[in-house]
């Protein structure tokens, strides 16, 4: 086993198969990286939320890698193991205007700059603190036949797939499309909840070490996953707020979940319409109550009570 590191210059916008690798490994290595903030650094510690408006989109998603895995074939599958990854101290979360699960309530930019120096929680507010729980919310193989592919949506490649249980201690499984694996990752968050319903989670710059190993034959139709333990050991002993959105269109519900968290979080915690919003993406987490039911879905937005502080 070696470990290597990749170039910090290594960075691409998209997927593609032409993309030249930024190192070559051995099934078994450990590749340590750095990996820039979503918008590639064009949001800083001081910025404020009319930096948003000059953001420039072909510098969004900025990906470290790719790493070229020896001997990867398609029909393999790379197995990324967690060994570490932690914040560079700070990290934002904004609400960007027609995107984001309630774009229709929230017209107009809102940032806010979190401090993460003290590596553990996040404060929205000094009674209510957020865990800092970061992983990486892009990681992906090279989609089979990509040429400039724009890096969200997901596939069956992985990608931009905002799976908060992938922290440290966790492994992810991708399916292999082309020779070499060409796997890249980046859009790193400090904390997020199930959903991500503001489109961004914490955003931050991260440092990582990961552990790349080669499946030979082993087919998987889709990214999988195995995690350490619970799923959310820091919060888990305060208990749950949940509120619902019950109809046939699951999207709608989810919607109306959100809503309804709004209004609470708003009503009792007396936060800013935005800021519940934010708290939403950050901690709250989105679950699929029941589906069988004549066509009546429902969908619970779950808040943790734990992060709410004396």
């Amino acid at each position: 086993m070696t470990t290597r590191y990749v170039p910090p210059e290594s960075v691409h916008f998209t997927w593609d198969v032409q993309h030249p690798p930024a190192l070559a490994v051995e099934s078994g290595d450990v590749v340590v990286l750095h990996t820039r903030d979503v918008t590639d650094n064009q949001i800083t510690p001081t910025s404020t939320a009319a930096t948003l408006a000059t953001l420039n989109w072909e510098r969004v998603y900025p990906l470290a890698g790719p790493v070229y895995v020896n001997g990867a074939q398609p029909g393999d599958t790379l197995a990324i193991e967690i060994l570490d990854i932690h914040t560079q101290g700070w990290g934002y979360t904004a609400i960007l205007p027609g995107l984001g699960l309630l774009a229709e309530d929230f017209t107009e930019p809102y940032l806010r700059i979190f401090d993460l120096t003290d590596g553990d929680v996040a404060r929205l507010r000094d009674d209510i603190a957020i865990p800092v729980e970061p992983f990486f919310g892009t990681m992906g193989v090279c989609p089979a036949g990509a040429r400039k592919q724009a890096v969200m949506p997901p596939g069956t490649f992985g990608g931009n797939m905002d799976t908060r249980q992938l922290t440290r201690g966790a492994t992810l499984y991708l399916p292999v499309q082309v020779e070499g694996a060409l796997f890249s990752c980046g859009d790193a968050h400090a904390a997020q909840g199930d959903g991500e319903v503001c489109v961004t989670g914490i955003e931050a710059p991260m440092y990582a070490a990961l552990r790349l190993t080669l499946q030979k034959g082993r087919r998987i139709p889709a990214p999988q996953f195995v995690t350490p333990g619970p799923l959310v050991p820091r919060v888990n002993q305060g208990g749950w707020y949940g509120t619902t959105g019950v109809g046939p269109d699951l999207y709608k519900a989810s919607q109306d979940a959100v809503r309804a968290m709004i209004a609470h979080l708003s009503e009792t915690h007396h936060l800013s319409a935005e800021d519940a919003y934010i708290l939403a993406s950050l901690c709250v987490d989105l679950r699929i109550a029941e589906v069988v039911d004549a066509g009546q879905y429902i969908v619970s937005a779950l808040l943790p009570m734990a992060v709410f502080r004396r």
